[in-house]
């Protein structure tokens, strides 16, 4: 990474180097202005670094996200064209499974013939849900990337999405279903907005991630999620930008003089760093922002494959790990009430099974989450394990080491993370356009020359680009009057 004095002055400022905030710097650097970004940690990356945590020689962990059904689908990210940049991502067969007692499992292959196979009672209902959805999946994600402020383009599919999100995001959503394995692997999905269920939020969450299951699919990169945030770092260099590491920003006065300022942070973190400069509406706004449910990281490393009593479930990218729905919605509700579930929600990746190259000495990580009360303490490692050796007996003979991040520790690698809430903000329904404020420009801050750019922002959380995307084109129009967004797509200088 380049190196520079932050004393120096430049056209734009991005604070943050989170996949919101590089993608800033890139739209910026790339329409020729002069770019600073400022990183407190000493590694770049924000919710899509990929480390090596000592537990294993050569064993190197994704700290946050792992799987990346949106890196594929943005439109960010499409005209960034990764493939082209030589970042591999890998589309598993099974994008995702939902193992259940007794061996069962639902299994969302790619293929939504197979997944409507497998389902037998359900299959055609899942057919007439998602099959319309993943036909039209670029309308599906301008539905779920849009900034709330616009209609979506396709506004056909936009209602047929709103109608399938009432159904499933109400106590409608059992009337379609025969049986509880297709609710259990829908509504698995849905628990990616670490919510209750059902709500209006998760069913959009479901739908739209359902949807990309099946068309493309959920990648996953190469060599872990570092490989995305590199490729950014290396056209923001070539384009002139410079990334400074161990850089935290406390106060507004650090910074060196911009005309632009974008925070890739929590409106939180935003109001401290601007003090007095805030005004007043914005600083109440910002107060009212709410946090919600709280994620809890536990790292294995493991001497194998995960034997999973469903042999299907071994093939998919990610596994949702929680049982039926009604276990689910209990286990969610508990969250929310601020307790620990006995049988918490959990999404876990075996990566190696798709990118060989993972497994060293015949070890390989395995990667989980489960969803805790915000700001829990505990350490979940036993009640993990013993979930995951639920749905997959003779688990805990493969573990070779384990790395517990309790939920009020989550921020210590990644400040947005406040008290574990790794979505940067509640994911209610009233908040996805409250997000951080009610006003027509939710990117600005009332302070001239300075916006909010990360997954407190609208379209809200997940490896996207979009939040960055959309407050640069703002600080490009209003600040440097530059109407237009420059090319992303990689060229001979950036390569």
């Amino acid at each position: 990474m380049s190196r520079v004095q932050a004393s120096e002055q430049c056209d734009a400022v991005v604070v943050g180097s989170g996949p919101n905030g590089l993608a800033a710097a890139v739209v910026l650097a790339r329409a020729g202005l002069s770019v600073q970004v400022h990183e407190a940690q000493r590694t770049i990356g924000g919710g899509a670094r990929t480390l090596d945590l000592g537990l294993a020689p050569g064993i190197v962990h994704d700290i946050c996200s792992a799987v990346h059904p949106m890196a594929a689908a943005s439109p960010f990210f499409r005209a960034f064209d990764l493939a082209a940049r030589g970042v591999q991502l890998n589309y598993p067969d099974v994008s995702y499974a939902q193992p259940l007692d007794g061996g069962r499992a639902g299994i969302a292959y790619r293929d939504l013939d197979d997944t409507v196979d497998g389902l037998g009672p359900d299959g055609p209902a899942w057919r007439r849900l998602m099959g319309p959805l993943a036909r039209h999946s670029p309308a599906v994600v301008d539905v779920a990337l849009f900034d709330r402020r616009s209609l979506p383009t396709d506004l056909l599919t936009a209602a047929q999405f709103a109608l399938s999100m009432l159904e499933q995001g109400t106590r409608l959503n059992g009337i379609r279903w025969k049986d509880e394995v297709a609710p259990a692997l829908l509504m698995g999905v849905a628990a990616h907005s670490i919510c209750r269920l059902p709500t209006l939020t998760a069913a959009g969450t479901a739908l739209s991630l359902g949807a990309l299951a099946h068309s493309p699919g959920w990648p996953l990169p190469v060599g872990g999620s570092q490989a995305v945030i590199d490729a950014m770092v290396a056209d923001l260099e070539a384009h002139g930008g410079t990334v400074l590491t161990g850089a935290e920003v406390t106060s507004f006065d650090q910074l060196p003089k911009a005309r632009a300022y974008l925070f890739d942070t929590t409106p939180r973190a935003l109001a401290r760093v601007l003090g007095d400069r805030l005004p007043a509406a914005y600083r109440r706004a910002f107060d009212r922002f709410r946090y919600g449910n709280a994620a809890a990281k536990v790292d294995f490393v493991l001497s194998g494959p995960v034997p999973w009593a469903h042999p299907e479930v071994g093939r998919a990218g990610t596994v949702h790990l929680g049982g039926t729905l009604a276990e689910m919605s209990y286990a969610e509700a508990e969250v929310a009430a601020g307790r620990h579930a006995e049988r918490p929600m959990i999404l876990a990746s075996d990566p190696a099974l798709f990118d060989p190259g993972r497994v060293v000495g015949g070890l390989r990580p395995f990667w989980s989450y489960t969803h805790v009360p915000a700001g829990s303490t505990v350490d979940v490692g036993d009640t993990v394990q013993a979930q995951i050796e639920r749905f997959a007996p003779g688990f805990g003979d493969l573990v070779v080491e384990r790395h517990t991040i309790p939920a009020a520790k989550m921020a210590d690698h990644n400040a947005n993370y406040v008290d574990g809430d790794i979505a940067a903000g509640a994911m209610s329904f009233w908040q996805l356009f409250k997000r951080p404020t009610l006003r027509w420009n939710p990117y600005a801050t009332g302070v001239d020359g300075v916006y909010l750019c990360s997954g407190s922002t609208p379209p809200g959380p997940a490896v996207h680009g979009m939040c960055g995307l959309n407050a640069a084109q703002r600080a490009l129009r209003a600040r440097f009057g530059i109407r237009s967004l420059p090319s992303l797509a990689p060229s001979v200088d950036s390569d």
